[in-house]
């Protein structure tokens, strides 16, 4: 199963188990994150693409660290008036282990679970009363 889902004005292709590099996320490190923009969720069965976005699918993930990339040199040079600039960038990044998919139908699933298991205590209460 993966998904592609829209975070930091770029589209990544997810699934579960994977480690992913975006812009710097406003998050600490060990925290949860959720990703609510999916574009498109697949699976072995079924392709669901969104319009533009896919409802009820979210995308969970770990924050593992952050950290900057690597050099790159901007260098402005202007011809015969001896003019030359040299300067750094290193763009933050955030590392994140996506950790689940979940679907609206795992969601309602998870829900009638929930469902069944309230009853069997209740039925249960209501025998020892």
């Amino acid at each position: 199963m993966y998904a592609i889902i829209e975070s930091c004005g770029r589209q990544y292709k997810v699934s579960e188990g994977d480690v992913v590099f975006f812009e710097k996320l406003e998050a600490e490190e060990g925290k949860k994150v959720t990703f609510d923009n999916v574009v498109l969720v697949s699976n072995d069965k079924k392709v669901e693409v969104g319009t533009p976005y896919v409802k009820g699918v979210k995308v969970e993930g770990k924050v593992v660290s952050h950290g900057k990339g690597k050099k790159i040199l901007v260098y402005k040079y202007k011809a015969k008036k001896n003019y030359r600039r040299t300067q750094g960038h290193r763009q933050p990044y955030t590392k994140v282990e996506i950790t689940k998919i979940k679907t609206a139908e795992e969601k309602s699933e998870a829900k009638e679970t929930v469902a069944k298991a309230e009853t069997k205590k209740t039925a249960t209460t209501k025998k020892e009363a």
